[in-house]
């Protein structure tokens, strides 16, 4: 006879129905392995530094094409600002649109999680996250951004410390000194100061709305490109804070009433300079497609500095033979850019940013006179007409007034155009970047490159979150860029012009090198006459930066 053991009593008692029991054994086996999931997320969120939480995000560097630090961009006003520097209706404001519960939970807000959960279980993706405030400032301190399961159980843990290391006010405060704003203000303090040209501290109601209200589209709602959208976002905060308690009706009347003292756009960018204000435009384009929110980053251009320094030095000086001892009224405007990439090497877009930033090289569209000659000639070879060297008019009754004006456009001159004979003799506008554009046709081989600034972004780690795709269209045939650069240097002695309007009121500068192409136009914002024609023609050669 075997031995067999003795059954052990259960430790559920019998009447408990099987269901029940299984129900309960299994629930305890998931209880113990969410124990050690947690604990393992806490292991890896031991490893990150909380000390980050606290710290300023870097500014942004530009660097020119051969890796020289050429200026800072977004962060000139950055500053750490203390929770007794933010206004109470701000952070009311804050908690009535991101996290009402903000002073009660533990950082993870559990009733807001069940609902995201069971909302990203319908949808069979993770559509919502039931961010509180700290879990935000967990993500954007250690820039956490993929939206998958294991991202987010490490905000979590991260969250977890954070409310530990922290108390409220200071994660509040962390909070705001981090967020992003838009238009490259990292910061609340940044975002007070470029939008409203003010302190923190000193923001009405409507603007502390404002505010708050753009930070879940910070690209999309800036004030200062979507101002109909941002006071949309601002009455939404409204509406939540009269949810919510914090505001009556009267008083969200009274705070819609206010004054909103957005920062004029002739004030915008003072102390900056032309190349860099356009390089910041072509930034927000690329950050606002590719969603770039971070600080730091390593922005890597066309320009080459040293010869942006050099034509800003020399356009800051009086202009010889036109200006004797201090810079008057006349504006210059000079871009300077590869002509088979597209890239800007320089660009200035008058003498003085600080007394005007009109930018010039894109805006101003100038009479082109006798500089228009190389481009009829070109477009002349293109449809296979006869080019008659010091004859403008024969050679353009060829082609006829609406081709000449069509294929003028396809080197990305856009006019306005005098419909009349007098086109061929140069009754055209162009601006100095359109100039430069049609230049770098005739430089290289007929193709039209895309114009840009910017090459490829990195972050602080180098991690690469844009580059620049090359690409150019033919614009005219090979042969016709190519003959038409043959008549100037035939013409000029060299692959250089310098031309001035017969009114004397316009003069141009251009000149093709071995891989560049440069453009220089000189005038009055209110045309009047420069000089003599000799004069003018010797003062612009002598801003030529060799």
């Amino acid at each position: 006879m075997s031995w067999k053991p003795a059954n052990k009593p259960s430790r559920v008692p019998s009447w408990v129905p099987g269901p029940v029991r299984w129900v309960v054994k299994w629930g305890l086996v998931a209880a113990f392995l969410a124990f050690l999931v947690g604990l393992y997320y806490l292991y890896l969120a031991s490893k990150f530094d909380i000390e980050r939480v606290a710290r300023m995000p870097e500014r942004s560097v530009i660097l020119d094409r051969t890796g020289l630090e050429f200026a800072y961009i977004h962060g000139e006003r950055r500053r750490l600002i203390t929770r007794e520097e933010i206004p109470e209706v701000m952070v009311q404001a804050l908690r009535a649109r991101e996290d009402v519960r903000f002073p009660v939970h533990s950082g993870i807000d559990a009733k807001g999680l069940v609902r995201a959960t069971l909302r990203n279980i319908k949808d069979r993706s993770f559509t919502q996250g039931a961010s509180t405030l700290t879990m935000q400032l967990a993500r954007n301190s250690y820039d956490m951004r993929a939206k998958s399961l294991h991202r987010k159980l490490l905000e979590m843990a991260l969250t977890l410390r954070i409310e530990h290391h922290y108390s409220k006010d200071e994660i509040l405060t962390h909070y705001l000194n981090r967020i992003y704003f838009g238009s490259g203000c990292h910061g609340v303090e940044e975002a007070a100061q470029t939008y409203f040209g003010r302190p923190t501290s000193e923001l009405n109601t409507s603007e502390c709305a404002m505010l708050v209200g753009i930070i879940r589209g910070p690209h999309v709602f800036s004030p200062f490109r979507n101002w109909d959208g941002a006071l949309a976002q601002r009455d939404e905060v409204f509406e939540r804070m009269l949810v919510c308690g914090f505001l009556t009706e009267q008083e969200i009347e009274a705070a819609k009433a206010e004054k909103i003292r957005l920062v004029p756009e002739k004030d915008r960018g003072r102390g900056s300079s032309y190349v860099k204000e356009s390089i910041r435009r072509h930034l927000q384009v690329l950050l606002e497609k590719h969603d770039i929110r971070d600080g730091g980053l390593r922005i890597h251009t066309s320009l080459d500095a040293k010869t942006q320094w050099k034509y800003d030095a020399l356009l800051s000086r009086p202009i010889s033979g036109l200006e004797k001892d201090e810079v008057g009224d006349l504006q210059a405007a000079v871009v300077k850019m590869d002509a088979e990439t597209g890239g800007v090497m320089a660009m200035c877009g008058g003498r003085s940013y600080y007394h005007s930033a009109y930018n010039r090289a894109y805006r101003a569209k100038r009479d082109l006179g006798p500089a228009y000659e190389p481009f009829l000639s070109a477009i002349a070879h293109e449809r296979g007409k006869v080019v008659i060297p010091g004859q403008a008019v024969q050679t353009g009754r060829q082609l006829g007034v609406p081709e000449a004006i069509r294929l003028t456009k396809r080197l990305g001159i856009s006019g306005p155009f005098q419909e009349s004979e007098d086109l061929y003799r140069g009754a055209v506008a162009a601006s100095p970047v359109e100039m430069a554009m049609a230049s770098s046709i005739l430089a290289n081989h007929g193709k039209k490159p895309r114009l840009h600034f910017i090459e490829r972004i990195t972050d602080e780690q180098g991690r690469e979150l844009y580059r620049y795709e090359p690409g150019a269209s033919q614009a005219i045939r090979p042969d016709s860029a190519r003959d038409a650069m043959a008549e100037v240097k035939q013409a000029y002695g060299k692959t250089e012009w310098v031309d001035v309007t017969g009114s004397c009121r316009d003069a141009w500068g251009v000149r093709v090198d071995a891989r560049s192409v440069s453009v220089i136009w000189l005038g009055y914002d209110q045309p009047k006459k420069m000089g003599t024609r000799e004069q003018v023609k010797k003062a612009l050669s002598s801003l030529w930066v060799r």
